[in-house]
C-alpha cells in the first residue's frame, strides 16, 4: 500500500491559496497571492529537500498541474529533476491532453482512481497545492500524512486546507521545528482518535 502525503503551505487561519505569487490563483477575488515569499530560509529549503529527496509520484489538481508545468520543465535544479521525472496523475474535468512529460489524466471517479493508485506497488504519492482536489481526498479519508508549513500570518479569506464541512478527525504530530522566520514545519499522521473530555467540575451528590 502506497502512502499519500500532502505537502502544503498554510496561514494561521488555514488558507492555502496562492502562496507563490500574485497571479497564482485569484479565484473568489483573492488578492493576497505571494504571501509565502518573504518567509523562506534554509530550514524551509531543507524541509522541501527532504520531501523531494525520496522517490515519489504526484497527484495534482488541474490548476497546480498547470502552474508546475509552466515552470519546472524549464528549470534545471535537483527539485526540477525530481518533479520532471515523477509520474504525474492529474485530476481534471476540462483537459484532454497533458504536455508535461510523464503526465496522465485520472480517469473516471477520482476517489476510486486514487484508492487504486494507493493499492499499487510504487513510490509514495505526493500532493502539492491542489486545494480543490484536496477537499475530495480528505473527504474520502485518502490522506496518510500532512506535511504542513504554517506561516505566521492571517489572510482572512481564501481556499482553506480543511474546508467547510470537513469531518472531525484526530492527527498525530510526528515531528516539528520552527524556521528562523517563524514558520512551523510539522508532520501529522492521520487516523488518531480525538481525545474528548470535559474540564467541568463534578458536582457532589445532592448539590
Amino acid at each position: 500500500m502506497r502512502q499519500l502525503i500532502v505537502t502544503t503551505f498554510i496561514s494561521l487561519d488555514g488558507v492555502m491559496q496562492a502562496p507563490g505569487g500574485p497571479e497564482e490563483d485569484s479565484d473568489g477575488g483573492f488578492d493576497q497571492g505571494g504571501w509565502s515569499f518573504g518567509y523562506w530560509d534554509q530550514a524551509m529549503m531543507d524541509a522541501m529537500d527532504e520531501t523531494m529527496g525520496v522517490p515519489f509520484d504526484l497527484v495534482l489538481g488541474r490548476r497546480t498541474y498547470e502552474i508546475f508545468a509552466a515552470h519546472w520543465p524549464h528549470a534545471e535544479d535537483e527539485a526540477a529533476a525530481a518533479l520532471n521525472g515523477a509520474t504525474k496523475h492529474v485530476a481534471s474535468t476540462t483537459r484532454t491532453e497533458l504536455e508535461w512529460a510523464n503526465s496522465q489524466l485520472i480517469e473516471g471517479d477520482v476517489p476510486e482512481a486514487v484508492r487504486a493508485l494507493k493499492a499499487q506497488d510504487g513510490p509514495e504519492l505526493q500532493v502539492h497545492g491542489s486545494a480543490t482536489l484536496l477537499q475530495t481526498l480528505i473527504a474520502h479519508d485518502l490522506v496518510d500524512e500532512f506535511r504542513l508549513m504554517v506561516f505566521p500570518l492571517v489572510l482572512g479569506t481564501g481556499k482553506r486546507l480543511f474546508g467547510d464541512g470537513a469531518a472531525p478527525a484526530g492527527l498525530e504530530l510526528t515531528s516539528s521545528r520552527t524556521s528562523s522566520t517563524g514558520v512551523i514545519i510539522a508532520r501529522y499522521r492521520t487516523g488518531a482518535a480525538i481525545r474528548r473530555g470535559s474540564f467541568a467540575l463534578e458536582q457532589a451528590d445532592g448539590a
